[in-house]
Parts: structure tokens; C-alpha cells; sequence
């Protein structure tokens, strides 16, 4: 028997069969990639919609406005149509004049079965009524519902309504905003333009947005959000509220792919001040500060431009602990601190009374200052004063620095508006090719302070630049006040 022939291949050809079998491989894991991706992938939102649909409430409000006297002007005098519009205005004026009721709409959702209800401050402000309409369906109210106002807050646009339900109410929970990524999934419910309960699908766009608020941390998105939105929820992939709707960015008043939610992390803390204390209840440090450019850094011996440089020390909390105008705040409670906007909702997610840690730069280096914090509503609700400086006339006048300096005089505080205490120079002039001019420095403004010590003088002044050039500054700080309100601002020593 002749041995069976087995077919070796030759070296020639191996390394086009090992490609071969690497191109199979691989198409075989792109087509299994693609069949796991369709499989975590839902096919249709549907599920999710059921699920969270019967927590999100229409709003309905309604408020008694005044009578008018109808058109006026319509036609000029002495046109043939005078006496028809003035006959037509006087059978009509009884109805105009009295008092009638102007409905509003809003969304809102319930966030506990005894009937506690978020939605936006706006829709629910002026109103004098206010009517919840439940998601039909079973084990939901099928009659509209009453609500009461359980505390409001402005700064947030975010306000706790109560109902009082038959049966417990289907509700929804806060997610963790933070963990919300540019891209993700993300559905809106509400009411919007009074169509009744809808939802709209899109992504996150963008994060930590500011619009015009103190507090705001808004979430961006291309869901869609029109009017009647405002209070409804937005929802990740896992049934949470990760932010409130409450604005849209358009030119039309309709929705063209920019709406803005109120971050959870945010309203879950407002919500629950206003569950238990009927208002917000925020930390207050009791500074003025602002941003740290790199000019600033520069002039302050900072490695980075980070941080809240404090402007002034109001009585308060701060001027207690023996923070100063000068000081830049680079940590607060063991957190850093970037810029202002971080600090001041840092300070007010803080609790009022809480004794914390502030890390400043002063002087070159770095010291803690124990504050203890006060409330924010009560020193809103109290008038407060400016810090104010001292020191010793001088007439003499000088450019420096691109301006024309000299020492304040009754009469330039009588025309100015500043405090009879109140010292410094005053500047008389700003050369307009000056970088002073670029940085907004105008004729009238006070220098109280130059390299972060008080100036009286020319001489002050021009010790402060000869001190900063031999420390190889490249810019020098000033405190600047306009209308009682400080600033600093950094100039270049080689004006």
C-alpha cells in the first residue's frame, strides 16, 4: 500500500495564511462586537418613558391680574372713526376694568409618595392657584390635585410644592449629576408649549454651565425643551433626575437644540432646605473677591493664576477670623479653590455655624484662617458698609504707570461720592494707548492700595514701583474703588 500523501505547505506560502487567519479573527470580533453593542443598546426608550412617566406632573397656574381700559390711540383725533372707536371703548370699558384671572403652564415631578413636588420657582411664582395634573393611568389621581407652597428659592429657580394625594404618588429620585458625561443619554418630560405629557430624547452637551445666577451649575443639552418644560425633569438612561429644565437658549422663543437643566447636586440640596426649613439655608464668608488673571498671579509672586482674591472684608464672618483685603483664597473646607464662581457655591452648600479652614496667600506665603460662617440670607437681609482706608493728603500730581495721579481732596471726595475717611490717590487722567486704559481704569477712580499696602501719596506710590522692580516684578497690583465698589487690577511696570 502506497503511504497516504499529506500536503505540507511550503514556507513560500505561511505568511499568507497566518493573514488569512488574522483578517478571519478579526472580521469574526468586529461582528461580535457589533452584536454585543446592539444588545446593550435598547432598542427603544419606551421601557424607560413607561417607567418614569407616571412621576412627571403638569402644572397649571392661574393669577388675578387688574383691569385695563382697553386701546387707546388707535386712530388720531379728528378721523371719521373717532366716534365709532371712543362709542366702541365706552360699551366695552365695564368688562375691561374688572379684575380677571391669567393662567400660566409648567411641568414638575414628584420626588416622594406623600406628595412632594419640584418644579421651577418662575412658574409658580406670582401665582395665587396652582393646579397638578397626574399622568393617567392606573394608581394615579385622576382629578387635578391642589398644591401649596412649601418654600421657594430665586437664586436657583427652584421651588417644593405639596399635594395631598388619595394614595401614595408613583415618584422619581435624584441621580448623581456629577457623574453625568458630554454625550450621554439623557430624556426631558414635561408639558411643553400645553401639548400635555411628552418626552424628548438627546445627549448631554456641555457641563457646569453659567447663565446669569451665583449658584448656577447647569447642565446643557440638545433635548428638547420648549416652553411649558420649565420645572420638568431630565433623566439619565437609569431612571434619575439628573436637572431641572428651566431655560432654552433661542432667538425664536422655541427650541433649536440649547436647553439648560439645573444640575441635581444642586437642587437635591435646595430641596432639602426648603423641606425643612421652608427656605435655604446657605454658608456666608463675607468677602468681595475676584478672578486671578496671570497679571495678578504675576504681581502677587502666585505660581498659577487660581484661586479668589479677596477685595474687601465687610464686617462679617471673614473680618472676625482676620481674613484681608489682598488675601487670595486657595483652599476652603480642604478643597481647592480655581476661581470664584467654585468658592462662592462652595461656601454656600456649607452649613451656616460651621467653623472652617481657609488657606490664603499673603505676603508671599501661605497661612489658614479659622472662619466660622454666617448666613447668607441674614446678611442680605442686613445693610452692610465698605472697609475703609486712612491716610494723609498729599496735592502733589504725577504720571505713573500710564496715569495722572494725585492725592484725594474734600472737594474730589464730595464729587466722587466718597466717604470723608476715605484716602488714597485719585486719578485725574488715563493715558488712552495705556494698558490702565485697556484695563478700565477711568478718570475718578480711587488707588488705595499699591503692591497690597495702603498709598496716601505720590511718594507711596512710587516706593511700591521702585520695591516691585527690585523684586523683578513684572507688574505691579493696585486696589482700585469706583462707586465704593473694589477692584484690583495688575498694570505693567514698563508703562
Amino acid at each position: 500500500m502506497q503511504p497516504q500523501a499529506i500536503a505540507i505547505s511550503s514556507p513560500q506560502s505561511r505568511p499568507a495564511a497566518l493573514r488569512l487567519m488574522w483578517l478571519g479573527l478579526i472580521s469574526a470580533f468586529l461582528v461580535l462586537a457589533q452584536v454585543v453593542a446592539a444588545s446593550a443598546r435598547p432598542e427603544s426608550l419606551a421601557p424607560l418613558a413607561e417607567k418614569i412617566s407616571p412621576a412627571v406632573v403638569n402644572i397649571t397656574t392661574s393669577t388675578v391680574v387688574e383691569g385695563h381700559t382697553g386701546p387707546q390711540g388707535i386712530v388720531p383725533e379728528g378721523s371719521p372713526f373717532e366716534d365709532f372707536f371712543r362709542e366702541f371703548q365706552d360699551r366695552n370699558n365695564g368688562e375691561s376694568n374688572r379684575p380677571r384671572r391669567s393662567s400660566a403652564l409648567g411641568s414638575g415631578f414628584v420626588i416622594s409618595e406623600d406628595g412632594f413636588i419640584v418644579t421651577n420657582n418662575h412658574v409658580i411664582e406670582e401665582a395665587d392657584e396652582i393646579m397638578i395634573e397626574f399622568f393617567p393611568g392606573e394608581g394615579q389621581p385622576k382629578e387635578r390635585l391642589p398644591a401649596v407652597v412649601i418654600g421657594k428659592d430665586a437664586k436657583t429657580d427652584i421651588a417644593l410644592l405639596k399635594v395631598e394625594a388619595p394614595m401614595p404618588l408613583t415618584y422619581v429620585s435624584f441621580g448623581d449629576s456629577d457623574t453625568a458625561r458630554v454625550g450621554d443619554w439623557v430624556l426631558a418630560m414635561g408639558n411643553p408649549l400645553g401639548q400635555g405629557f411628552s418626552v424628548s430624547a438627546g445627549i448631554v452637551s456641555a457641563r457646569n454651565r453659567e447663565l446669569s445666577g451665583s449658584y448656577d451649575d447647569y447642565i446643557q443639552t440638545d433635548a428638547a425643551i420648549n416652553r411649558g418644560n420649565s420645572g420638568g425633569p431630565l433623566f439619565n438612561m437609569d431612571g434619575d433626575v439628573v436637572g431641572v429644565n428651566t431655560a432654552i437658549l433661542s432667538p425664536n422663543g422655541g427650541s433649536i437644540g440649547i436647553g439648560f437643566s439645573m444640575a441635581s447636586n444642586v437642587v437635591s440640596r435646595v430641596v432639602d432646605q426648603l423641606q425643612e426649613y421652608g427656605e435655604t439655608r446657605r454658608g456666608w464668608l463675607g468677602v468681595r473677591i475676584q478672578n486671578v488673571d496671570e497679571d495678578l498671579a504675576d504681581a502677587m509672586g502666585l505660581d498659577n493664576a487660581i484661586g479668589a482674591l479677596v477685595t474687601d472684608v465687610p464686617e462679617g464672618p471673614a473680618k472676625e477670623a482676620g481674613l484681608l483685603a489682598g488675601d487670595v483664597i486657595l483652599s476652603f473646607d480642604g478643597v481647592d479653590v480655581d476661581d470664584t464662581g467654585a468658592l462662592v457655591r462652595q461656601v454656600g452648600n456649607t452649613e451656616v455655624g460651621k467653623a472652617v479652614r481657609v488657606l490664603v496667600h499673603r505676603d508671599g506665603g501661605t497661612q489658614t484662617v479659622l472662619v466660622t460662617l454666617g448666613r447668607r440670607e441674614d446678611a442680605e437681609r442686613a445693610s452692610g458698609g465698605d472697609s475703609q482706608d486712612n491716610g494723609q493728603p498729599d496735592t502733589t500730581e504725577k504720571e505713573l504707570l500710564g496715569l495722572t495721579v494725585g492725592t484725594l481732596t474734600d472737594e474730589m471726595r464730595s464729587e466722587l461720592g466718597a466717604s470723608p475717611e476715605t484716602e488714597g490717590l485719585v486719578v485725574l487722567s488715563v493715558d488712552e494707548i495705556s494698558e490702565a486704559w485697556e484695563k478700565g481704569l477711568r478718570a475718578g477712580d480711587i488707588i488705595t492700595e499699591a503692591g497690597q499696602q495702603k498709598v496716601s501719596s505720590i511718594s507711596d506710590l512710587e516706593a511700591r514701583v521702585e520695591e516691585a522692580n527690585e523684586a523683578g516684578r513684572k507688574s505691579l497690583l493696585l486696589l482700585v474703588r469706583r462707586n465704593g465698589e473694589p477692584r484690583f487690577v495688575a498694570l505693567n511696570l514698563s508703562e
